[in-house]
């Protein structure tokens, strides 16, 4: 990174974006980040400081996703924006477009600003919900695929195809001279950098603290949220990223949660007591989907085993991953080492 280039970054305060955060910082790169509140200002910078960072040098600007105030004055002079916020509901929403509108409109919103002040590229996060869950003949996935948001998925799912969609249609019919790379991460896990923990992180902390009996017969794909936060720092210095859609994913098969649980055992020992054993059958996770909606997403991937191709990273980015159990070991001594079990 350029010390003359100035790089914006939203959803700082959240998982991926506190990574992205302490490696610009660690390269010594000026870094500006967008927020909704002072209160997400306090929480980065405890979290910035705990990883032995000065949070001092980062520039705070208030601008939310949901409108236009602020995001002017938060482009102003920058070169480069990583767009990483996006809405991820806890609990499935009554109404869709609670999350898809704020989704497709926020990110118009930010690419929108960065063409008119003159931004060099945006690099967008987007998700593997945006990839791989729609049907096909096969399961082997790669950045030609796409979700299409017509399908009965859920609306997290149907947002990040519709959002990634409109960002491409954006570029491409009204972009200007903006440059756009898209990351399409899988199931991101890893070690956390604060309290905030992200959905998959809560879900190695279930594991570890025994709320979990057994888990879904479901496979996918596995990357490590450090290596997330590096391809984002590669997609913008390497010129060959513009343009690009590329999958983030580990080496190797796709990963089950009775497999995560496996390696939480071997790796961690009497820490992993409490991990389960034991996965629903197919049946009972059909039955539950009619009740539970945290089921729902399940049903639509039992007996699939996603073969997900990272060749493109690789070949563009020169990015290479860390293996699956060390992300999945990692994950949980960062929750042993933060007491947050």
């Amino acid at each position: 990174m350029s010390e003359n280039s100035l790089v914006l970054v939203t959803g700082a305060a959240g998982y991926v974006g506190s990574h992205v955060l302490s490696q610009l910082l660690r390269q010594d790169c000026p870094v500006r980040v967008a927020l909704r509140s002072r209160a997400r200002a306090r929480e980065l910078a405890e979290t910035v400081a705990s990883q032995g960072l000065d949070p001092g040098p980062i520039e705070i600007m208030l601008a939310d996703l949901t409108a236009d105030n602020g995001w002017a004055d938060a482009v102003t002079g920058v070169t480069d924006v990583l767009h990483i916020a996006s809405p991820f509901p806890a609990e499935a929403p009554e109404d869709d477009d609670e999350i898809i509108v704020p989704a497709r409109e926020g990110t118009l919103r930010v690419l929108r600003h960065a063409r008119d002040a003159g931004c060099r590229r945006v690099v967008m996060t987007s998700s593997f919900a945006a990839v791989g869950y729609s049907s096909k003949a096969d399961e082997n996935w790669t950045e030609e695929d796409w979700t299409d948001p017509d399908d009965d998925n859920t609306a997290y799912i149907r947002s990040k195809a519709i959002a990634e969609r409109a960002a491409w249609d954006f570029v491409d019919r009204e972009g200007g001279g903006l440059e756009l790379t898209t990351l399409v991460p899988v199931g991101i896990f890893g070690p956390t950098l604060g309290t905030h923990l992200s959905t998959s992180v809560k879900f190695i902390q279930s594991m570890l603290t025994g709320a979990l009996d057994r888990v879904a017969p479901q496979y996918f794909g596995v990357v490590d949220v450090r290596d997330v936060a590096t391809a984002h720092l590669q997609a913008l210095t390497t010129a060959g990223a513009a343009g690009e859609r590329i999958l983030l994913t580990a080496d190797g098969p796709a990963e089950s949660f009775l497999g995560i649980a496996r390696i939480l055992r071997e790796g961690l020992g009497a820490a992993a007591s409490n991990v389960p054993t034991s996965e629903y059958s197919e049946a009972e996770v059909r039955e539950l989907a009619q009740t539970e909606p945290a089921f729902r997403e399940a049903v639509s991937r039992l007996g699939r085993r996603p073969q997900i191709s990272n060749a493109k990273a690789k070949a563009v980015l020169g990015w290479e991953p860390r293996p699956v159990d060390e992300t999945i070991l990692d994950t949980a001594r960062s929750l042993i080492a933060n007491n947050l079990l």
